[in-house]
């Protein structure tokens, strides 16, 4: 059994690195970056929709029964996840390209995982993590790209930024605390496994707060932009022509 799981961890992270080297060199215009950031795409839409059917469909309901043993489904999705996060935590270390706030969530993660794939248990409620991390992955990365290909500052910017603050607030920090109260609550997840689930909801909270100043500045740069419009339609309706200045 533990040799099947390092194998299907070694090949998830064998298939990241294959899809990284792929995009590296379809898009030598661009930088590395945007080849690991195609990965961490993939891997978000991968990980919401494989970790949503199993929370929602294929059970058990991580809110009702943390601590209990792993599924064959859970174990497959967990073994991809930790592929990646090998990759992409390798890859940060070594182009310097993140802080100590992610590294620490990268590392968080890549523990979480093994220790519950390790015991056979409390993967409903590591699922569920990656679920509520990796829903707004998707959008983060757009937002990025978006950049990248000059199309940020426009009404689509404007939309995927909206959705990625929804959902960060109303998943990974409105259910992520319903979450953590079931497994702080229930007498069977392990300690460090409820340690683990309060660390990863600290992270979420920092990152909550640079997202409420980023959208504190967005709204008054959005505020201003607009008093700019209306004071020029106004004196356009008035006097019918812009005065110099």
């Amino acid at each position: 059994m533990v040799a099947s799981m390092v194998l299907r961890v070694a090949l998830s992270l064998v298939g990241w690195i294959s899809l990284y080297t792929w995009s590296y060199h379809r898009h030598k215009d661009r930088t590395c970056e945007w080849s690991c950031r195609l990965v961490t795409l993939t891997h978000g839409v991968l990980a919401t929709c494989l970790s949503g059917y199993i929370g929602f469909i294929d059970g058990p309901w991580p809110m009702s029964y943390p601590g209990f043993p792993n599924t064959t489904l859970q174990v497959h999705a967990l073994c991809i996840s930790l592929g990646y996060f090998l990759f992409d935590l390798g890859w940060c270390v070594y182009f310097k390209a993140e802080g100590v706030l992610m590294l620490a969530h990268h590392t968080v993660s890549i523990l979480g995982i093994t220790v519950s794939l390790a015991l056979g248990e409390s993967a409903a409620e590591v699922n569920g993590v990656i679920f509520g991390s990796e829903i707004t992955n998707p959008l983060l990365q757009a937002r990025w790209f978006l950049r990248q290909v000059g199309l940020y500052h426009t009404l689509i910017g404007d939309i995927v930024d909206f959705f990625f603050v929804v959902l960060f607030a109303g998943v990974r920090i409105g259910v992520g605390a319903w979450l953590m109260y079931c497994v702080l609550t229930s007498p069977k997840p392990k300690w460090f496994i409820k340690a683990g689930g309060v660390i990863m909801y600290a992270v979420s909270c920092v990152f909550m707060v640079s997202i409420c100043q980023f959208v504190r500045r967005k709204s008054i740069k959005k505020y201003h932009a607009w008093r700019r419009w209306w004071n020029k339609e106004m004196n356009l309706s008035t006097n019918g022509y812009l005065k110099d200045h």
